[in-house]
C-alpha cells in the first residue's frame, strides 16, 4: 500500500468542503500539500477522484463519493486502534476531534490545547471552530468528540457539563458618553445604535434580553465576526453586548473598547463542555474532560478576565 491515512485524511478535508481552499482551512494543511496528496491518491488507485470546476472548487465523481466513504471508515478504524490501545495500556493517547465556539475559540483554545498535548506528548487536537448550531451538529454526526461551549439550546442527546459563568456586558468606545458609568440598563442603551453579534443562537440570546424587559433594541449593524464587531464599537458605529471578556481591551484596529456591567439581573452564558450522551466515553475524552475542568473556572479561563477576579475589581472601586 503506498498511500498514507495522511493522504486520506487530506482527500477527506477536500471532499467534504468542495474546495482546496477551505480544505487548507479546515486542516491548517498548505494547499499544495493537499493538492499533491490528491494527485497521488487518483495515481494508486487508478481513479479520478474530483472533477476540477475553473474557480468554482471540485465535485466528487462516483467514485469518488465512494472512495470518501471508505476512507472515512479506514480513518474512523485507525482511530479505535489508538482508543483500544489507550484504554488496554491505560495510556492516553491519540487524535481528538474538539470543537468550539468561534467566539471562545481565539481566547480559549491556544492555551487549553497546548497545555493538555505538553501534559499528554501522544496526543493531537484536531480543531473545529464553529457556531453553536455547527457544533452541535458536528457532536450528533460524530465528527466532533468534544465541544468547549455555552449551555444554548442544548438538545436531548447531549451531555453539557458547565465550567464558568459569565455574565452579560456591555462594550463602549472610549468617546461614548456612557463609557464612564459603573453601570448601565437595557432602557438607557435601547434607543441608540447597536452592533449585533450576528450568529445562531447568540443573536436570539442577545435579543431576549430585551425582550424580557419589554425593550426592543435599535439595530444599526450586524456581523458574525466578533471582531469586527469590537472594531465598529471602538470607532463609535455604537455600542454592543457580550459575554466574553478578551483581556485586551484594544480592537483590532488599535482603538480601545470601555466593558462596562450590564445594570440588572440577566442570564449568563455558562461555558461548559459538551459530548454525545449516549456514546461511551474513551480515555482520552475523558482526560480532556477534566483538563477542561482544571483549566477552565470562574477563578481562571485561557485568554480572558476571570468573572471572579472581574468581581473582586469592581467591589474595590
Amino acid at each position: 500500500m503506498r498511500y498514507t491515512l495522511r493522504h486520506l485524511e487530506y482527500f477527506i478535508a477536500a471532499g467534504e468542503t468542495g474546495s482546496i481552499t477551505l480544505a487548507s482551512e479546515r486542516i491548517n494543511i498548505s494547499q499544495p500539500s493537499i493538492s499533491t496528496a490528491i494527485a497521488h491518491l487518483e495515481r494508486e488507485l487508478g481513479v479520478q477522484l474530483f472533477i476540477r470546476h475553473h474557480a468554482q472548487g471540485l465535485s466528487l465523481t462516483p467514485a469518488g463519493r465512494e472512495v470518501l466513504r471508505e476512507s472515512k471508515h479506514l480513518i474512523e478504524q485507525a482511530e479505535a486502534l489508538y482508543t483500544l490501545a489507550s484504554d488496554v495500556s491505560g495510556q492516553v493517547r491519540g487524535e481528538l476531534a474538539v470543537g468550539c465556539l468561534i467566539t471562545l475559540a481565539p481566547m480559549v483554545m491556544p492555551e487549553l490545547s497546548h497545555s493538555f498535548t505538553s501534559a499528554f506528548p501522544n496526543t493531537r487536537i484536531r480543531h473545529f471552530d464553529h457556531d453553536q448550531e455547527r457544533l452541535l451538529d458536528g457532536i450528533r454526526r460524530g465528527e466532533i468528540d468534544i465541544a468547549i461551549t455555552y449551555d444554548l439550546q442544548i438538545p436531548e442527546g447531549i451531555m453539557f457539563s458547565p465550567l464558568a459563568s459569565l455574565p452579560p456586558h456591555v462594550w463602549l468606545s472610549e468617546a461614548h458618553p456612557l463609557s464612564q458609568q459603573s453601570a448601565i440598563s437595557l432602557s438607557e442603551l435601547a434607543a441608540l445604535p447597536m452592533i449585533l453579534l450576528d450568529l445562531p443562537i447568540s443573536r436570539e440570546y442577545f435579543l431576549a434580553l430585551f425582550m424580557k424587559d419589554g425593550l426592543e433594541p435599535n439595530i444599526a449593524a450586524r456581523s458574525a465576526y466578533q471582531e469586527i464587531v469590537r472594531t465598529m464599537v471602538a470607532n463609535g458605529y455604537g455600542y454592543t453586548l457580550a459575554n466574553v471578556r478578551p483581556r485586551s481591551d484594544l480592537a483590532m484596529d488599535g482603538r480601545r473598547v470601555v466593558r462596562v456591567r450590564l445594570a440588572g439581573e440577566h442570564r449568563p452564558m455558562v461555558i461548559g463542555t459538551a459530548t454525545l450522551s449516549r456514546a461511551k466515553k474513551s480515555r482520552l475524552i475523558q482526560a480532556f474532560e477534566i483538563h477542561c475542568r482544571s483549566f477552565v473556572s470562574d477563578a481562571y479561563i485561557p485568554g480572558m478576565v476571570a468573572p471572579a477576579i472581574d468581581r473582586r475589581v469592581k467591589r474595590t472601586d
